[in-house]
């Protein structure tokens, strides 16, 4: 009778199975339909106590749960495009402009290739909501998952049917998820993605992201190809180094640097408050914040180049206004709430979000010997960094140098290159000078406990031991982000925009950049760049002449010496 039961059961599911497949038989490719009807006779034949009967069931509910044929219609209108992400978005022109010109490549083809987009930048920008904003955009589907310390390849492709308890990896459950073959997948975090001893996700990965591979993916538990060639991948990361170099060959990088001071003012105006007031249950009228207040917040606590630590102290201000009007409320005859109205402004910012934390960036007025001004960039995005040298020992013959701030080994070689090469010009320009030959000097760099390494900071680690060896100070209110070779040639550096933003911050007005990233600033929007002196170099006598106040085209330092020295001569010898 219990045998019965279940050949009745087994007939029943394996008559819904074909009543499901039956409306799309035509779309389903040939060789999952080749393999959905020889597991549905292979269930006729397994007997009813078999344990293949349920594992069985699972696998073909999977295969033919998959949305096989089934697309979104997706949007080819440029106008309605531009304004969902203007909508969604402050700024961030050259990201919206790469989707809308990803749109339009895709209306003139009339055909649509999945693509592989990695969005770059600093914690708190956006980035995964600029990826909801891109699937709203182009109207398709939109699913996420992180990869951030993932170290098992059976996430992403699956676990095979021989094994207990085995399922699909994520790429199978998202299209069954989403219910169409060509949805957004974000990928959150891939800079994170783990590794262990047996397993590499990032070569699983590589598979699915593949534009080459991925029309022929295969997950290991259904052991059949799909097709993920119209999949739009959309991937996030902090940084890109960290990103397996494979990978990384793959993907459109669109960097996405933070936002300046006007531009969170912005974003806090017209979505943050608005936003955090509606979760609070608070009227809109009854909290007035001031720009001054909001400017002060942003520059004296929410430094970060995004927008979620500025979220988070919005929130911090309206949860103590609630408390505030609860409390009052409650303290009256009657228990309503209160409906006093608050002013935030500069003056009692701290009562709602306590002192301030940070501080300006800009440690001197006026730079002292041996002390000059560096940009550098972290996961977190730019600061000002200040190299600091000093003559620890002199002597005959005890030139050397000692280095601290915790270094990597770039920064290491480069201070070691810089010393030789300030050393070389020394020699050019006063050749009487023996100062670095007789000196052992310490070579420093403030906030030591935090890890420093990157090719951007030789030319003002060479500045630094001029300064010392000529007691002359640099220039006032300049910042120098440079590297050079052991020849003197300047090199490019990254994060442009970052260091910028982080010179601005410390009312920087002349700037060094090597020529190289001429273009870089110039891409830059014309309010980051306003007020700037800003100067393009490619070689190390360029930046002497303009960061010890030396006009350009102006003699050399020993020529000028040699030349008075010359007139002294010549007019003491009149007089004898």
């Amino acid at each position: 009778m219990q045998e019965t039961a279940q050949t009745a059961d087994e007939s029943l599911f394996s008559e819904n199975i074909r009543v499901r497949i039956e409306p799309i038989k035509e779309k389903i490719p040939k060789h999952v339909l080749k393999v959905i009807e020889e597991e549905l006779a292979k269930l006729v034949m397994l007997e009813s106590s078999s344990s293949c009967v349920e594992s069985t069931y699972d696998y073909l509910d999977w295969l033919t749960m998959l949305p096989w044929g089934n697309f979104s219609d997706e949007n080819f209108d440029i106008q309605k495009a531009e304004k969902i992400l203007d909508n969604d978005h402050y700024g961030l022109s050259h990201v919206k402009e790469r989707i809308l010109e990803f749109i339009a490549v895709r209306r003139l083809k009339g055909t649509s290739k999945g693509k592989v987009i990695c969005l770059s930048g600093p914690p708190g920008v956006g980035k995964t909501s600029i990826g909801r904003s891109i699937a709203r955009a182009l109207g398709l589907k939109f699913f996420r998952f992180s990869v951030g310390g993932l170290s098992d390849v059976d996430e992403i492709k699956g676990l095979r049917r021989s094994y207990d308890g085995a399922l699909p990896g994520k790429m199978v459950k998202c299209l069954r998820s989403v219910g169409t073959l060509n949805p957004l997948v974000l990928i959150d975090e891939i800079d994170k993605l783990g590794k262990s001893s047996s397993d590499d996700p990032g070569s699983a990965l590589l598979e699915l992201l593949d534009p080459e591979q991925n029309a022929d993916f295969r997950d290991l538990y259904l052991d059949v190809t799909i097709d993920l060639s119209k999949v739009l991948f959309v991937c996030t990361a902090n940084v890109l180094d960290k990103i397996p170099t494979p990978l990384l060959d793959r993907m459109e990088v669109i960097n996405i640097s933070g936002y300046i001071t006007d531009d969170k003012m912005h974003i806090a105006r017209d979505h943050l408050l608005k936003t955090t007031c509606m979760e609070c249950g608070i009227k809109p009228e009854q909290v007035v914040v001031r720009d001054a207040a909001l400017r002060s917040l942003i520059e004296n606590y929410c430094r970060e180049p995004g927008v979620r630590n500025l979220q988070k102290h919005i929130e911090k201000i309206y949860r103590k206004i609630a408390l505030k009007l609860v409390r009052e409320g409650a303290s009256a005859e009657t228990p309503e709430v209160s409906v006093k109205n608050f002013m935030i402004d500069e003056s009692n910012l701290a009562d709602y979000v306590g002192k301030p934390v940070l501080y300006a960036d800009k440690i001197y007025e006026q730079t002292p010997v041996g002390v000059v001004m560096g940009l550098s960039t972290k996961s977190t995005g730019g600061s000002t960094l200040y190299i600091e040298t000093t003559s620890v020992e002199e002597g005959e013959g005890k030139g050397g140098l000692h280095i601290t701030g915790q270094l990597g080994d770039v920064m290491k070689e480069s201070a070691e290159i810089a010393h030789t090469v300030a050393r070389r010009i020394m020699l050019e320009k006063e050749p009487k000078n023996l100062f670095f030959a007789n000196s052992k000097l310490h070579l420093h760099i403030p906030e030591g406990a935090t890890p420093k390494d990157g090719p951007s900071a030789g030319c003002t680690m060479i500045t630094s031991f001029l300064s010392l060896a000529m007691k002359k100070p640099v220039r006032k209110d300049l910042a120098m982000t440079v590297e050079v070779t052991l020849t003197g040639r300047i090199l490019p550096i990254g994060g442009v925009k970052e260091k910028t933003i982080a010179a601005r911050r410390s009312q920087v007005k002349m700037m060094i950049f090597p020529e190289g990233n001429r273009r870089d600033f110039d891409e830059l929007a014309c309010n980051l760049k306003e007020g700037l002196d800003v100067h393009f170099v490619d070689e190390y006598e360029q930046i002497f002449e303009l960061a010890f106040g030396y006009n350009m085209g102006s003699p050399p330092l020993n020529f000028r010496r040699s030349l008075t020295s010359f007139m002294w001569d010549l007019l003491s010898g009149c007089f004898q």
